[in-house]
């Protein structure tokens, strides 16, 4: 309410004093630890006064004193929510993903508290990329990855003489600000323990589904009670990421892939005991590191980046990762990898698991770890000679000896035994070999199309799109009229049959202004999920700047480049053009155009000649609640090679370019034009 509405509270009075107080027990000072610091002539000649002033707090906080000049290492963490002794609620997280985490440090510093070493906890939580969906909190989400992983390596920093760190994260970008954050210090020892994922109830929908209810609802596919009972049990575990193979559940891969984390941690089903003993095993494996001289530069290497590119085709992984694994790359000071090698490792690189949401199975992701996880899906890779065996990894010795141990591992056999024992899943049915891979129908991962749409280039993850609209030589071909929006609630509010003029079967959805420039590179998983548990949903095609959930399926084309507001051709398109979209699952070839504006099919050539003839949408604006810092996030990583460079902060880049802008034009420029023009 206006301020001038405002009335008083009447109850103020009780806010403000403290009458259950017992004042006299108010006290102004105490005894203080016991005991005496292990100091040397030495430490007190040379050391810093803060490294000195560091023992004095780790002993008023309650460690022995004798032992605080131990050899101090860091946990970091996505911790989020506050639990009681039980487990139960005090303070919610924000998602499952978080909720458990701090089991997981627990564990850890325990183990490395029986090492001998003294172990610190630091947090930065992360928020859901599902709770957000279609909010306003969505235009937070990808600038929240850039940010985190600052705030964490300045963290790590301010803790001068930590041997090593320990990073535990589980979601969509809590995790990968982690990997960013580890592969940015390079001089450091560092382990990812990945935080697993919830299980799926007995009975009732997977926590991707679920967030369809609202569009169902409103098309009477269910009614109100069969909303509320299935929505109950779709986190059917506390803690972990979602079942399927979104951006959380890719990141733990691509995490393990790289070998920052140790074998068949990825996936692990979380506040199980396995998933426990995988902390205490990881704090042994970072001071290992440590003893032993190695660090994260010697893990995170060219080498292990392609192969984590590998293991993400074979996978089927989210196609956020496009933006996470060059970021990851740029943290390391290694190259990036670019659309040219993302696409020449696709199609090299058949897609081996069963998983939601990809099919041909929908197996959640705990039985992709049953059946062996990361380490599974490398030994085939291994067959076809596709990894660098010679890299590095967090266990201290190298891939190719962690896949010798791997095969005839009594791990291995028990954790695929008791897939069978107890789901009777076949874990060779979850995890392929090529050749049953290959007879199962499954296809490679991700498409670029370009075409007078997207010159610079788009992503679809062709391996979700319906076969039911895939034509028999494998082949998705698209020739629709279009309905364009700017904001994502209206488009919703079309696919929901709530708009004066709904979407139909057909329809090609075209959704602009979207990008990072627009509404911070928002996920637009309401849509895409909403199409797919639709009868009509499958019939109509997505075209956006914006990009997807790793749990989004159809004939989605995301990242489109470069987004409208850049003056791409995305922003010049109208109701009702005629757009085709042809997509090869095989070959990994496709485009993307306008080809008429009245109905009639004219080409791509002419199509593009009448683009380039039109002025921009007139409705296409930046969203008005777009954040000024997910602006200044924009505009930094457009300057550092934006979404197709990973939508890092290049330094180098951003200083070169703020100096071209504030290098006077003439010598008439005065100190204030400079200033302006900053």
């Amino acid at each position: 309410m206006p301020i001038d509405d405002a009335s008083e509270i009447p109850e103020w009075r009780s806010l403000v004093d403290s009458p259950e107080v017992d004042w006299n027990a108010v006290a102004t000072n105490a005894e203080g630890p016991s005991g005496a610091l292990p100091l040397t002539d030495e430490m007190l000649r040379l050391w810093p006064s803060g490294d000195l002033f560091g023992l004095s707090q780790n002993a008023g906080m309650g460690w022995t004193p004798s032992e605080t000049a131990r050899d101090p290492y860091l946990i970091l963490s996505t911790q989020g929510g506050l639990r009681a002794a039980d487990g139960s609620p005090i303070a919610l997280g924000y998602h499952t993903g978080h909720w458990e985490i701090g089991l997981l440090v627990k564990e850890a510093a325990e183990e490395l508290k029986r090492l001998g070493t003294v172990p610190f906890a630091a947090m930065v939580s992360d928020p859901c990329d599902g709770r957000s969906q279609g909010t306003t909190g969505m235009m937070d989400s990808l600038p929240f990855r850039n940010d985190a992983a600052i705030v964490f390596r300045r963290l790590i920093r301010s803790l001068p003489l930590r041997k090593g760190v320990l990073g535990v994260a589980t979601c969509d970008k809590g995790l990968p600000a982690m990997m960013l954050a580890l592969a940015g210090m390079p001089r450091l020892p560092s382990v990812l323990v990945p935080g697993g994922v919830t299980l799926p109830p007995r009975v009732g929908e997977d926590a991707g589904k679920i967030q369809t209810i609202g569009a169902r609802y409103a098309h009477g596919e269910i009614d109100l009670q069969a909303a509320a009972d299935a929505g109950c049990r779709a986190c059917a575990s506390p803690g972990g990421g979602c079942q399927f193979l979104g951006t959380a559940a890719t990141a733990q891969v691509v995490g393990e892939a790289l070998g920052m984390s140790l074998p068949h941690s990825a996936l692990a089903p979380s506040g199980q005991p396995v998933w426990l003993d995988m902390a205490r095993r990881s704090a042994r494996a970072l001071v290992g590191l440590a003893r032993h001289g190695l660090t994260s530069r010697h893990v995170v290497t060219d080498a292990a980046v392609r192969n984590a590119m590998i293991v993400h085709a074979a996978f089927g992984g989210s196609t956020n990762l496009l933006l996470h694994i060059p970021a990851i790359a740029h943290a390391a000071g290694l190259r990036r990898p670019d659309v040219g090698d993302w696409h020449e490792i696709n199609t090299r690189v058949p897609r081996l698991v069963s998983v939601l949401p990809n099919g041909p199975i929908h197996h959640p992701t705990v039985r992709v770890f049953l059946a062996g996880g990361v380490p599974e899906v490398m030994l085939h890779l291994r067959g076809l000679g596709l990894l660098d065996e010679t890299v590095l990894t967090a266990s201290g010795t190298t891939l190719g000896r962690l896949l010798d141990w791997w095969r005839a591992s009594e791990r291995r056999k028990r954790s695929r035994d008791r897939l069978y024992q107890e789901d009777g899943v076949d874990p060779d049915d979850v995890v392929m070999s090529p050749a049953r891979a290959l007879e199962r129908g499954l296809t490679s991962t991700v498409t670029f199309p370009r075409g007078n749409l997207a010159p610079h280039g788009s992503i679809i993850k062709s391996t979700a799109i319906d076969p039911g609209v895939v034509d028999a030589d494998g082949v998705y071909r698209k020739l629709g009229p279009t309905r364009v929006f700017t904001r994502e609630h209206d488009a919703v509010a079309a696919i929901k049959g709530q708009a004066e003029v709904p979407i139909r079967a057909g329809d090609v959805v075209v959704l602009i202004g979207r990008g990072p420039l627009g509404a911070g590179m928002e996920e637009i998983y309401q849509v895409t999920s909403a199409l797919k548990h639709l009868p009509f949903g499958k019939e109509v095609a997505v075209l956006t700047d914006a990009r997807f959930s790793g749990v989004s399926t159809g004939a989605c084309i995301g990242h489109v480049s470069p987004e409208a507001l850049a003056g791409g051709p995305l922003g010049k398109v109208r109701d009702g053009d005629l757009i085709r979209i042809v997509v090869d699952r095989v070959k990994l070839e496709g485009t993307v155009d306008m080809v008429g504006d009245e109905g009639v099919d004219v080409g791509a050539g002419e199509g593009g000649r009448i683009l380039a003839g039109r002025s921009t949408h007139p409705l296409l604006s930046p969203d008005p609640d777009l954040p000024d810092d997910a602006r200044l996030w924009a505009a930094l990583q457009e300057v550092s090679g934006g979404v197709w460079g990973g939508c890092v902060y290049d330094v180098d880049a951003i200083l070169a370019a703020l100096r071209r802008g504030m290098a006077p034009s003439s010598k008439a420029d005065s100190a204030d034009d400079v200033g302006r023009k900053v």
